[in-house]
């Protein structure tokens, strides 16, 4: 028990607010403000308890030992019994210890609020990152540990949305392509999108036509965010199951194929620019981990050698890190889960993160206090010049470049430069997929949707995408 506890919150890696490393921790009223604020904290986190842990260094996590006695009298009365008689309303705490490594651990363990907040000698404490305060210096926390006790944490499904005026046409469209059809009468029930009080939740807003949210994914000339942005799509203001479509669609955009030349003897080959099913995996998660219910939304963001997908929030209630790698699913957004597997989006299996791991390795995932961030890198082909061929350049390469160097000949593919060529007067798609001598309209969406994205060929009616006399032109 002691050690499974212990484990768990070293793998959360930062302290968290509802647990505590010490290594000596002595007073007792000092342990007494720890349990007032430990509950609190718990809570706020949707955690079932709280945890004070002697023995690990509270910087290096290094299990180092304790000699701390939670046996011993305080004033002549057991800690315990005067902790227990300070402790308001009563919380059930208990003390454990172990040997871990050959050196003694203590674990209390603090059940979290529930009601009415945890006090100490009458005063309610809460923790800030890592310091332990009262609550009433801190209104603003104050307000939100009465919220989160009254109604529980806040959900997608309990927080209601800002807006009540909502309307579904897209999500009625979205199901039927997916061969499902929503009844007028009972699909709010079903998909759980009113509050308690028959108010319009956030999943509400989120799967409404206008949820009023951006959804960006940004383009950065050089490595960080310091450098030039020469491109950014917005893929909010509509149904979420859309802009996720949407951000996967641009991803296979700038998955741009590299002609491998090296050692051909046959067949050329193509080696894409990162892979395909680590990003729709690692995109899919951050919607359906994302933390809706402040109104954030994930974030994308592309630099010359990197591709980074942020999802707010952290991980879910009685999550471990082992537990994510290892691909035990714990949702953030359990409805939403659930229409994403009733959509055959995404599957119940948790061979998301697996996968990205099994292909990028575990060092690409980044935990912040507040986020989530995959970093999927480049695989960019260095083509050498023992050939007499000057080596392909790329932007990771030049990060002095501009944005019209980077529109240059060198990122196109045959296909990219035959439609361009043959627009240097306006053609429809109709006519391009002619040109190109292809059968489907849906092989020439993604070489059209890159060319409009990087700026290099422009709509006839740019009002109206779909205008039925839609044709497209070369940009000189």
């Amino acid at each position: 028990m002691v050690a499974e506890i212990i484990g768990n919150c070293l793998s959360r890696g930062d302290e968290a607010e509802w647990f505590e490393f010490k290594a000596n921790l002595k007073k007792t009223d000092d342990i007494g403000e720890y349990i007032s604020a430990l509950s609190n904290a718990a809570a706020v986190a949707g955690e079932p308890f709280g945890y004070l842990i002697w023995g690990i260094h509270d910087k290096t996590h290094e299990i180092i030992g304790t000699a701390f006695n939670y046996q011993r009298d305080e004033n002549n009365e057991p800690i315990q019994h005067y902790l227990s008689r300070q402790i308001t309303p009563s919380v059930s705490f208990r003390f454990d210890e172990d040997k871990i490594d050959g050196k003694r651990v203590v674990v209390l363990t603090i059940p979290a609020a529930r009601i009415v907040p945890t006090a100490f000698k009458n005063v309610r404490y809460i923790r800030i990152g890592s310091s332990k305060e009262n609550v009433r210096k801190y209104p603003d926390r104050e307000a939100e540990l009465f919220r989160i006790l009254n109604y529980g944490v806040p959900t997608i499904l309990n927080t209601p949305s800002r807006f009540d005026k909502l309307t579904f046409n897209q999500l009625f469209l979205y199901y039927e392509t997916r061969g499902i059809r929503l009844r007028e009468d009972t699909f709010k029930d079903n998909l759980e999108l009113l509050t308690s009080d028959g108010r319009y939740n956030i999943l509400a807003q989120l799967l409404s036509d206008d949820p009023h949210i951006d959804i960006q994914f940004a383009l950065f000339n050089g490595k960080t965010k310091s450098a030039p942005m020469y491109a950014v799509r917005n893929f909010g203001h509509m149904c979420i199951l859309l802009s996720l479509d949407r951000v996967l669609d641009y991803g296979d955009t700038l998955n741009v194929p590299q002609a491998d030349e090296r050692n051909r003897k046959a067949e050329r080959k193509e080696v894409m620019l990162f892979n395909a099913d680590a990003f729709r995996e690692a995109v899919i998660n951050a919607f359906a981990h994302n933390d809706w219910t402040h109104e954030n939304s994930p974030m994308f963001t592309a630099y010359q050698d990197r591709i980074e997908i942020t999802s707010f929030g952290t991980l879910a209630p009685t999550q471990t890190k082992e537990g994510f790698f290892r691909g035990k699913s714990v949702p953030v957004n359990r409805k939403l889960a659930e229409i994403l597997v009733q959509l055959h989006i995404s599957e119940r299996s948790g061979r998301g993160v697996p996968k990205i791991v099994d292909t990028y390795g575990r060092e690409v995932f980044e935990f912040d206090d507040n986020a989530i961030v995959v970093k999927i890198p480049f695989t960019r082909l260095d083509l050498g010049s023992s050939d007499g061929v000057a080596p392909r350049v790329t932007p990771s390469e030049t990060p002095s470049e501009t944005p019209s160097e980077i529109r240059s000949d060198y990122y196109l593919n045959d296909t990219e430069k035959r439609i361009l060529k043959y627009c240097s007067e306006p053609r429809s798609s109709r006519e391009i997929l002619n040109h190109l001598g292809l059968k489907d309209i849906k092989n020439i969406r993604g070489y059209l949707r890159k060319l409009l994205d990087q700026g290099r060929i422009a709509r006839t009616v740019p009002d109206d995408p779909n205008n039925r006399n839609q044709k497209y032109i070369t940009i000189k």
